[in-house]
């Protein structure tokens, strides 16, 4: 007990008593409930709706929002929520995390936040860890959302836009974190507002919320398009890489720790006489040394069955937390076309970013956020600092009664592998189900070997066989089963003791040719008047009861040989993981037991074990296979633990201070799109633009000299004519004028001018059709824009830690640099919006494209011809339908270059080390234009 629990009382009790009064009331209604009829039932929910539109709250209503919802499951799914599950359904309510042991119902107790929060009708969303428990909960916990009158809605990947935006549109919609950070990210890529998908984020349910918002949330949702083309170059790094022989006296060193691997002097060396260079950190090799890298860390830290896999000639990867394969996620940096090389598939095109958000950042924008799981309690600290959450542990409805042995530990790998093989060879003898829990592919397959070779009858659940997962998740509690699983271990899938008889009896219907309509039909209470319909539920309640009465007999006999005994196979470098691992055993009451199997050869005690652990083995003298159980190793080995869970929070907060920065900048520009998007007159908006750009052309030349008759108008005017050729201004005043001359006075009669160009301009072109002008023009600058913004954002990001070198912190040269960096576009977004609007002709065509397309190279391509051509005052492609071309000033001549074009973001030729937007463009442009005029 810590000293705060000895001073102020176990506080996690103190709330959840405070719940328990409000439990209390919701338990009051229960016999009103019953009373009432159907119909009466489902009329509850437009007087709630009602009585909310009348200025009662959420809160107001909930005791008899739960009753009715409790009573809406009984009669819909056959199930009713205990109170220790309406306790839960409190605390999702105040947007807290409730923490709630394996098979204690968590997919139950959502349905009370999510019917009281759907009343105000503007969706909630509840986000699972992955597309089979999505869709499971949204058809098995959606028939208490129909039978209560509200729409349910499933978004899942592979689904048509259509489908996705109705399941936004619903009162609950399930999904994938991914699906929904994605749609987000899509959402704010679309051109016109009928193609977006979401609505605003109001209130969701994470159910693992660990997994999602801590083990996740170091990886970035990154949207990608086709970058630049790959080349041979990731194959002849390959091929050097090969070459070479690891160790510090050798040609590189791999720190594993810190997952870093770089070259010696030897290296180095060999590398020059390989690729033919003089120098390898020769600035201009930096291209060939990033390859090298990524070959390097491609040989030596990604693992093949452990980080991805080879699947149909494509890497794909595997999450290290819960070992589901990644299907569409690639690595960054040219790192995955390093592994195809390595692996000799095909390499593919590197990857663009396009758009990208952080999962802590997608999370915190939601109005209200909750999460529920079965172990938060020991990342309590990130939960509250992160996301402002706290975690309520709820008490089980049952005493857990399972057995947790002390760790067994051994020397060698290998010892302790045949230690684990001998240990499920007793236990499965008597007929108790074993389930194996390990880390990675690997393992689970190495397991599987040993276990075959002594003719023990397994089943083998890890990223291979992701799609049987269901099944043999259903069969893991059956007498005498055998289960091999990876850390996924079927989360949010109970293992019931012998066996699940109401997934049995699904697939049985499967095999009688039944549709998944009709068998969501028979499993659920609703009526109908289809003789289909009604014979599905007969042979399904058949099938159902001579399956339960098996079931119930086997489960009586494996509650006497002890219920389920877990193994794991090593400590994972997070507690949590540990404790998942150990709750698939001990549901409901239930009996189990759990213990580690570890040596001092795995990963977590090589890397962070320290040498203490080491030296007491040592004296011990153990042989190979002897182990050694007590009670000082556990604690020397959470206590790595704990050391890995620090590292890993301060990693996740470093990410989110990056992309705190990067998030200031996109809530600005995905605002700016979204007026575009709603129809928003954006005249005074250009306008305003405008004001501003000739302030900042003004300025300079008035702050020269006080005297107007000192003043450039010469350059004044050239500049102001870059914006628009049709802008007629005086190159010189006379003396009178210049007697009344003052900046204002100056700046007002530009205004002016201007004001005058851009109405005729409306008349021109028709002043709706210039609305749509301008929304088309700001769209795709700002897009084009933003792009190139994310692209040095991210090489910024890339180079910035070496400030740390120089007692600079990191993160602030970061926040500073990006805001400087953000604000030189949003100037050049000004600029080139107010540049085009002034110049669009009667032939401009107003069809808003997507400036992001996969497979487009160039960003400097992304905006249409027609308004590059009427940036250049009609020149350019030749008008559509035969339109004539206005006559121009003077004949336009061909300028062929003698040096190569220089790209945006290509190193500035003048040799300063900059990009050359940041450079010398704007300085070149305007030479170009001065050699136009």
């Amino acid at each position: 007990m810590s000293l705060a629990e000895k001073i102020f009382g176990d506080l996690n009790k103190k709330e959840v008593k405070k719940v328990s009064k409000i439990v209390e009331k919701i338990e009051a209604y229960d016999e009103e409930m019953a009373a009432l009829t159907d119909e009466e039932l489902k009329a509850k929910t437009p007087e709630f709706k009602e009585r909310l539109a009348n200025g009662e709250t959420l809160d107001d209503l909930l005791p008899e929002a739960f009753a009715v919802c409790r009573e809406g499951a009984w009669r819909s799914i056959g199930m009713k929520h205990f109170h220790v599950q309406l306790i839960g359904g409190v605390v999702l309510h105040q947007g807290r995390i409730a923490e709630m042991k394996t098979g204690e119902g968590k997919t139950l107790v959502a349905t009370l936040p999510v019917y009281l929060n759907a009343l105000e009708g503007k969706g909630v969303h509840v986000i699972t860890v992955n597309d089979y428990l999505a869709k499971r909960d949204s058809e098995w916990m959606g028939k208490v959302y129909s039978f209560l009158g509200l729409s349910v809605g499933c978004v899942i990947h592979g689904i048509s836009d259509d489908v996705r935006r109705a399941a936004y549109r619903a009162d609950v919609t399930y999904g994938t974190n991914n699906e929904f950070g994605f749609d987000y990210l899509r959402d704010n890529m679309v051109t016109y507002e009928e193609e977006l998908t979401q609505r605003s984020l109001n209130y969701a349910i994470i159910d693992e919320v660990d997994s999602i918002l801590i083990d996740e949330a170091r990886t970035p949702l990154i949207i990608s398009g086709q970058g630049t083309k790959s080349t041979d170059m990731y194959k002849k790094a390959d091929q050097f890489v090969t070459t070479l022989t690891a160790g510090k006296e050798n040609d590189y060193e791999v720190e594993e720790k810190d997952e870093q691997v770089s070259l010696t002097d030897s290296g180095v060396a060999k590398a020059e006489e390989f690729f033919g260079l003089d120098n390898f950190g020769d600035p201009e090799n930096m291209e060939i040394n990033h390859h090298v890298q990524q070959a390097l860390k491609a040989r030596s830290l990604m693992e093949r069955d452990v980080d991805y896999i080879v699947k149909d000639g494509e890497i794909v990867i595997v999450d290290e937390f819960t070992g589901r394969l990644m299907f569409g996620r690639r690595y960054s940096n040219g790192l995955h076309q390093a592994i195809e090389a390595k692996e000799r598939v095909k390499v593919r095109s590197e990857s663009k970013t396009l758009a990208t958000i952080t999962l802590q950042n997608l999370f915190r924008m939601y109005g209200k956020l909750a999460g529920m799981t079965g172990t938060a309690k020991t990342e309590e600290d990130e939960f509250r600092d992160i996301y402002n959450m706290d975690v309520v542990v709820i008490p089980t409805n049952m005493p857990i009664i399972r057995k947790d042995l002390q760790d067994s530990v051994y020397q060698k790998e290998h010892g302790k592998f045949l230690a684990i093989a001998n240990r499920v060879e007793e236990v499965s003898s008597t007929g108790q189900p074993v389930l194996v829990g390990t880390i990675s592919i690997e393992k689970s397959e190495l397991i599987s070997d040993l276990l075959k070779k002594r003719g023990i009858k397994h089943n083998v659940l890890n990223a291979k066989q992701h799609e049987k997962e269901a099944e043999i998740v259903s069969e893991a509690g059956r007498k005498g089963m055998v289960t091999i699983a990876t850390n996924m271990a079927g989360r949010g899938t109970d293992i019931i003791l012998g066996g699940n008889p109401e997934f049995e009896a699904k697939k049985e219907m499967k095999k009688k040719g039944y549709s998944d309509e009709a068998i969501s039909f028979a499993t659920g209470f609703a009526k109908s008047d289809d003789e289909e319909l009604n014979k599905a539920r007969a042979d399904y309640k058949a099938i159902y009861d001579e399956l339960k009465v098996e079931r119930d007999a086997e489960h009586e006999e494996v509650v006497k040989l002890g219920g389920l005994c877990i193994i794991g196979t090593e400590r994972h470098e997070s507690r949590r993981i540990d404790n998942q691992l150990r709750g698939r055993a001990g549901r409901q009451g239930d009996p189990g037991s759990t213990q580690f199997f570890i040596s001092l050869e795995d990963e977590l005690m090589r890397l962070f074990g320290g040498d203490r652990m080491q030296n007491i083995v040592n004296k011990m003298g153990l042989e190979e296979d002897e182990a050694i159980e007590a009670g000082m190793l556990t604690k020397s080995i959470e206590s790595a633990q704990k050391k890995v869970e620090g590292r890993n929070f301060g990693i996740r907060k470093y990410v989110l201070q990056y992309d705190n920065v990067m998030n200031k900048q996109r809530e600005i520009i995905y605002d700016e799109r979204r007026k575009v998007l709603y129809g928003e007159d954006l005249r005074e908006y250009i306008m305003g633009m405008t004001h501003d750009l000739i302030d900042h052309i003004v300025e300079p030349i008035t702050l020269a000299s006080k005297f107007p008759e000192e003043w450039d108008f010469e350059s004044l005017t050239k500049s102001l004519r870059k914006l628009t050729k049709q802008y007629v201004g005086k190159m010189e005043y006379d003396t009178d004028e210049l007697v009344l001359m003052d900046e204002e006075y100056l700046k007002q009669s530009i205004y002016d001018a201007f004001e005058e160009i851009y109405e005729k301009k409306e008349q021109e072109v028709q002043p709706d059709r210039m609305r749509e002008v301008e929304r088309m023009i700001l769209l795709r600058v700002v897009d084009t824009l933003w792009m190139d913004q994310i692209d040095a954002m991210d090489q910024l990001k890339d180079g910035i830690g070496l400030r740390a070198l120089g007692q600079q912190d990191p993160v602030a040269a970061y926040a500073k640099e990006g805001f400087d960096m953000f604000e030189a576009m949003i100037n050049e977004i000004r600029e080139e919006t107010v540049t085009y609007c002034f110049n669009v002709t009667v032939e401009t065509r107003t069809e808003r494209q997507s400036v992001i397309e996969i497979g487009e190279e160039k960003k400097s391509e992304h905006i249409d011809d027609s308004i590059i051509a009427a940036m250049q005052g009609g020149a350019g492609e030749a008008p559509e339908d035969g339109a004539e071309i206005p006559e121009r000033e003077h004949k336009q001549e061909t300028v062929r270059r003698d040096h190569p074009k220089v790209g945006r973001n290509d190193p500035c030729p003048c040799g300063s080390g900059k990009k050359y937007k940041n450079c010398c463009m704007q300085k070149d442009l305007e030479r170009e234009r001065e050699g136009e005029m």
